[in-house]
This record gives structure tokens, sequence and C-alpha cells, in this order.
């Protein structure tokens, strides 16, 4: 189980996190922190963190440098005061969660959802660099969403 911390209450991304966990077959475990962040302060932090000086969707800063099953005895030096591994952060811009839903031809829900499931998929170990991985990424971040009843439309 992945637990969402989170300065605001957001039942969407909770259920999203818990998606992912059930996908993914988690065990043990987990914790992630979700910032929301307007556009200005997300295009200073791309870069900062990634040479960029542009706004983005999102942004995943991961704690682990590898995935193993989410217990104490395997990240005895990550683990928050509740016994959860931390798993990192994910950052999401509201503006352009909003825009890309208009663009996209979708709700807002299912936008801020695919890119809290795509931020946590970077903290778990994936990546989108190789077309192969991306095909691998992405259809696990469709299936997820479908299961929540948010697939594309």
């Amino acid at each position: 189980m992945i637990t969402v911390y989170c300065e605001e209450n957001s039942p969407l991304l909770v259920r999203a996190a818990e998606a992912v966990s059930a996908g993914l077959g988690i065990q043990g475990a987990a914790a992630v922190e979700l910032v929301f962040m307007p556009a200005d302060e997300m295009r200073a932090l791309n870069r900062s963190a990634r040479g960029v000086d542009a706004v983005t969707d999102v942004l995943s800063f991961p704690a682990l440098d590898c995935i193993r099953p989410f217990t104490p005895e395997n990240y005895p030096y990550d683990c928050n005061e509740n016994g959860e591994v931390v798993l990192g952060s994910v950052v999401i811009c509201r503006e352009r969660a909003e825009s890309q839903a208009a663009e996209y031809g979708h709700s807002a829900e299912r936008e801020y959802a695919f890119l809290f499931v795509h931020g946590l998929l970077h903290l778990l170990g994936y990546d989108h660099i190789r077309p192969e991985d991306e095909r691998v990424m992405s259809a696990a971040a469709e299936r997820i969403l479908s299961g929540m009843g948010l697939s594309r439309t």
C-alpha cells in the first residue's frame, strides 16, 4: 500500500495510489509526497532539477536506488516515522494539468490521475527514455487508469 502525504486533500489521487499498489502488486508499506505547484515555481524547479527552463506538467524525485518489497528490513534507513518506505516526491503543476486536460479533451480528474500515476511509476523504477520502456510504462499507466474508470476518451 502506498500512502499519499499532501497538504491538500485529494481523494482521487489517494485512490490512484491504491490502484497503483493493487495493479503492480506492491508488497509492504510505502509513502509518497505529493506537491501541487504554480507554473512559475514549477518552471524554476524544472530549471534547477533538470536544466530545462520551461514549465512542465509533472516532476518526480525518487528517494530509492532500487526497488524491493517495501519492508523496514529491506530499507532500514529509508522509512518514515510510520514505518513506511519513502519512495520520493511527485510535483504537479496545476495550470499545466488543467490546460492539458482541455487540450486532450478529457476531464481534469483524468489528467491529474494520469500525471500522478506517471510520476509514481517513475518513483517505482519505470522510465520512458527508450521506446520499449515507454511502451511498458504507458501500458502500466493506462491499465491502472482504466481500472479506476479513467480510460482515455
